[in-house]
């Protein structure tokens, strides 16, 4: 059984193996061989880039249907704030938070509010100055994934909260029950997404144990039924309870303004992160109390499972804002201890490894770094790997040859010709 689940599928069908992928993927977690496109699964951190950069629509993200509820007695719909930003002219939240209600949902508790929970926590926790600074946010799992494969000595900088996500399910579930007087089994938490990466977390969290959430819908899937539905509301419930700085979350610098200080930064784009993650591992970065990182361009806006242009949507946003109060939420005794990680952020070593006996594997990463060395050093992607260090590594392991490099195939053609000119 494989113990890494992914959002994020190859559609075999689909791929040409023209390796748009493969050089867009931040963890070198693709590969092509035989004409199609690999994920090796093991790297894969379903940050959406292979979605969004192919152009035969062979990378897909897998996501809950609405029709999922009806095996729930009682349903609550926990929207992320970046679907606020999708419709155009949209006076109030509330029209969206009624739709989801006239499209069977029970109840709702937006994201947003849990996030103005997770901002306050956080600026708490940087006033008591216990943590390893610059605090780099935990809200992106995407991110944090990244970070554990790619940076795992920054594992310690990131903050250790749930994320929005997970405290909004965890008092949606609490209120439910409360309500209701139905067991947790009998109430469906239904996450509203934006990215895979999310969905992802929900199967296989970072944090915690067990997600409180039951099932994730893709904005994509839910927007042609909700917008329908929106049309034609003859009432519209007053269920919004979040204000700017929860909303703001949807978009890239939302999460560090919440921080109501000016020692933070926030970058966007996996590239623009990656970038940022370096300097902050080289020591480069200083003066800075708090890191806000997004894996998608705009931030949550422009996650693959959209539907609006990030920057119309991120637009939205702040229009929607300018009426709104600051905070509607606040914590109560308990909720920092409750918003902690279960979990702790550890690097896994087993990524990487080319093998458990140390002494084979440093034969191998001996034989590594020969083959490496009479590689052209072009990181075309040609040979189906992303850099010509990619390629001496799967053929250490077997799962590539040296002649799967055009260069050193064509220098081989050229030696057998010499030799066979030789003898006429």
């Amino acid at each position: 059984m494989n113990k890494y689940y992914h959002s994020v599928q190859l559609d075999a069908d689909r791929c040409c193996g023209c390796t748009n992928c493969l050089k867009r993927c931040p963890t070198e977690a693709i590969r092509v061989h035989d004409g199609k496109a690999k994920i090796l699964s093991e790297r894969c951190i379903d940050c959406g880039e292979c979605i969004r950069i192919c152009p035969h629509h062979a990378k897909k993200a897998n996501s809950n249907k609405l029709e999922e509820i009806i095996q729930y007695k009682y349903t609550v719909a926990i929207p992320a704030p970046a679907l606020f930003g999708q419709f155009n002219n949209l006076e109030s939240i509330d029209f969206v938070l009624t739709g989801l209600k006239q499209l069977g949902f029970d109840d709702v508790f937006e994201v947003s509010r849990a996030a103005e929970l997770v901002s306050e926590a956080t600026r708490k926790l940087i006033k008591e100055n216990k943590l390893k600074k610059p605090i780099i946010s935990s809200a992106c799992p995407a991110v944090v994934r990244l970070i554990k494969i790619r940076f795992p000595e920054l594992c310690d900088n990131v903050m250790p909260l749930l994320a929005p996500i997970e405290v909004a399910a965890r008092v949606a579930r609490r209120r439910a029950m409360e309500k209701t007087g139905l067991s947790r089994e009998q109430i469906g938490i239904f996450f509203i997404s934006p990215c895979p990466a999310k969905v992802t977390e929900i199967h296989a969290p970072n944090s915690t144990e067990k997600s409180e959430v039951d099932a994730a819908i893709a904005i994509s899937k839910i927007y042609p039924e909700l917008t329908q539905v929106m049309d034609h509301l003859r009432e519209v419930e007053p269920l919004g309870q979040s204000g700017l700085m929860g909303i703001g979350w949807a978009t890239s610098g939302g999460e560090a303004a919440a921080m109501l200080g000016d020692k933070y930064l926030a970058a966007d784009g996996i590239e623009n992160v990656i970038r940022v993650l370096e300097e902050l591992e080289d020591e480069h970065i200083r003066g800075v109390d708090f890191i806000e990182l997004n894996a998608c361009s705009g931030g949550c806006v422009g996650g693959v499972l959209n539907v609006e242009n990030a920057y119309v949507a991120q637009a939205r946003i702040q229009t929607l804002r300018k009426f709104l109060p600051v905070s509607l939420n606040h914590m109560e005794d308990g909720d920092l201890e409750r918003m902690l990680w279960e979990n702790e952020l550890n690097y896994d070593a087993d990524i990487f490894r080319l093998d458990k006996d140390i002494a084979k594997a440093m034969n191998m990463m001996s034989e590594m770094e020969e083959i490496l060395e009479g590689l052209p050093h072009l990181d075309c992607g040609s040979c189906g790997a992303p850099t010509c260090r990619a390629l001496a590594e799967d053929i250490v392991r077997g799962k590539a040859k040296e002649t799967d490099c055009i260069f050193k195939l064509r220098e081989k053609i050229q030696n057998v010709y010499d030799q066979l000119k030789g003898t006429i």
